[in-house]
């Protein structure tokens, strides 16, 4: 393989050298941003350095009689007497450059250019946010190429403003769906220790005391007493209504006494629900068809297990996600991943314990900018 390095002003620049040099098939290495030092030290002129090799079996743009100088003077570098053994290395060598070229990602030909160090941060920021990857390789693609609309001049600040629109723009069809069942009675469904509880204090709140909506408890959590206690203490405060059901006739008989209410949360048991069991006898008591059901999940907790408890729930028409604990880790691509995958929006994030604040009702705008960086706080 032939390697050679380039300088010029711009990428484009340098791309063109190389292909005339080099010819099309010519294979990036690698790319740098460099500054030429001026007169004296001073003015230092910022250039683009790249690092191209083609291989010796591709055609060369060089006209015959280059080919037969450059040939001639390749024979007259070479030792009359040349060992095998010197052969033999020459071949390893040429050998394992070869592997560590075919290393390098997208390093096929002079198209896949080497990636620029302006695009960098965006696509770092969603890695570090555990974004799938899949995701990340179509913002990837997207930058380059307006980057290279751009004519290869573009600044940091520009690349994360491309980013939050694109996110943006692939999560509003999902985030923004207007499909979606409006029932008064809402259905908060999850493991044990999300907090659902708080979170449907928070939201209770957020009714009463802003909105002067007419809004109930229903508690289903007949497993801890201290869930129902603490309910009853939120119901108190805000002094709205509280039911506690036990069995089927009893849910709907409460929903036919508070079928008057503006909206009426439903606290259900918190279980291990990665046993089918559990979800099962929740579906034994509640009429998941006539309510809106929220899956509350902890940004705290894997991925994978995430899935599997989204999986467990599927006989159960879940309509939004609600992702708690965002204050409790610095790694929140999941809920972008779950989104995105089983196309439910998000309804709400919490980031704190307290009531009725550290509640987040996210727009897509948000969320992108949550990706990249930007928290919000309630």
């Amino acid at each position: 393989m032939r390697v050679k390095r380039y300088r010029a002003a711009t990428m484009p620049e340098a791309i063109k050298k190389v292909r005339s040099d080099l010819g099309e098939e010519a294979v990036l290495l690698h790319s740098k941003t460099i500054y030429k030092k001026g007169f004296l030290g001073l003015f230092k002129k910022k250039m683009i350095e790249v690092t191209a090799g083609v291989d010796h079996a591709a055609p060369m743009q060089k006209s015959n009689e280059e080919s037969r100088t450059v040939r001639k003077a390749e024979q007259r570098s070479l030792p009359l007497h040349s060992s095998e053994e010197n052969v033999e290395n020459l071949v390893q060598e040429i050998k394992e450059l070869k592997e560590t070229v075919q290393k390098f990602p997208q390093a096929n030909s002079l198209a896949a250019v080497a990636y620029p160090n302006e695009l960098e941060r965006p696509v770092w920021q969603l890695q570090r946010q555990g974004v799938a990857e899949e995701l990340v390789s179509e913002l990837k693609n997207y930058l380059l190429d307006r980057w290279r609309m751009a004519g290869g001049q573009a600044s940091g600040e520009q690349a994360i403003k491309w980013s939050k629109q694109w996110l943006a723009e692939k999560l509003r069809p999902i985030q923004e769906r207007e499909d979606l069942l409006q029932a008064p009675f809402i259905n908060m469904l999850g493991p044990t220790g999300v907090g659902k509880t708080t979170t449907i204090a928070k939201l209770a709140a957020e009714h009463v005391l802003d909105q002067g909506l007419k809004t109930a408890f229903i508690s289903a959590d007949t497993y801890r007493i201290a869930a129902i206690e603490q309910l009853k203490t939120y119901a108190d405060l805000l002094k709205i209504p509280l039911e506690v059901v036990y069995e089927p006739r009893e849910v709907k008989e409460a929903m036919e006494r508070l079928k008057g209410c503006d909206i009426v949360y439903i606290d259900t048991a918190g279980r291990n629900y990665r046993e089918e069991q559990f979800v099962n006898e929740l579906q034994e008591i509640l009429p998941f068809e006539n309510m809106c059901n929220f899956l509350v999940l902890s940004l705290a907790a894997k991925e994978q297990d995430m899935r599997e408890v989204i999986e467990r729930f599927s006989a159960v028409p879940i309509h939004r996600f609600v992702f708690t604990k965002a204050d409790e880790t610095a790694s929140h691509g999941s809920m972008i991943n779950m989104l995105y995958y089983y196309q439910k929006p998000i309804a709400y994030i919490t980031n704190g314990q307290s009531v009725p604040e550290d509640l987040i009702k996210p727009t897509t705008d948000q969320l992108a900018a949550m990706m990249l960086g930007e928290y919000y706080d309630a």
